[in-house]
């Protein structure tokens, strides 16, 4: 039950800079597309490095009270290097590198380090707009049926605001992590709820066998 890929949710239309773009071009491109920061490119649209509006709001506190200089450019401003992805990566992986390294996008480039396309934390979350029925169906696909072998009705699959309860009975003890496993792994999914029984207890020790540490202190009685 693979997650989507970045690749499947990404936007293919970036809005970039050049190394050379001037300060004030930046902000016009982040104001008129109304996005919160561009990648950086070099002229074989390799990604140098990524500017936020936090880096250009950076850059004019740094130079407050100082003698004028030269012509800032987005090189100069921009966050490099640049955290990339390449689009075969997961959606859950490429939430969680962004959380690690506290960033709002990911430039996607393909196996030669070339933008392919963008992906922003709203890229990132429109799997979770599915509805609950969708989930519904799908855990009772994937799981109940495909993964546990059950008829589709042996195990109650209730949705409420992604947040997933399971509630019947499974053939094996062993199953019920797996099944919640597999559920939490499906895309939408915020929570699971476990009400699930077994019939069978195929994770306890095998009867007439006592434990290790049991036998270890009767041999050591007189």
């Amino acid at each position: 039950m693979p997650s989507r890929t970045v690749g499947e949710v990404m936007s293919r239309n970036v809005v970039r800079a050049a190394r050379t773009t001037p300060f004030k071009e930046v902000v016009r491109l982040l104001d008129r597309h109304r996005i919160s920061g561009v990648p950086v490119l070099d002229d074989d649209d390799k990604v140098l490095g990524v500017v936020s509006g936090t880096d250009l709001v950076r850059a004019q506190a740094h130079r407050a009270g100082r003698r004028p200089a030269r012509a800032v450019t987005a090189a100069d401003v921009m966050s490099s290097p640049a955290i990339t992805v390449h689009p075969e990566q997961t959606v859950p992986d490429a939430a969680r590198l962004m959380e690690r390294r506290g960033v709002e996008r990911l430039p996607v480039v393909d196996e030669e380090d070339r933008l392919i396309g963008i992906a922003t934390r709203r890229d990132l979350l429109r799997v979770f707009l599915r509805t609950d029925d969708d989930i519904r169906d799908q855990v009772t696909a994937k799981v109940v049926v495909g993964g546990l072998g059950l008829r589709s009705g042996a195990v109650r699959v209730l949705v409420r605001d992604g947040v997933v309860t399971l509630d019947g009975r499974v053939e094996r003890r062993s199953q019920v992590p797996e099944a919640v496993h597999a559920t939490w792994r499906l895309e939408g999914v915020v929570g699971v709820v476990n009400a699930l029984t077994a019939r069978v207890d195929d994770c306890a020790p095998p009867s007439g066998h006592e434990p290790r540490a049991r036998l270890r202190r009767s041999a050591a009685d007189p």
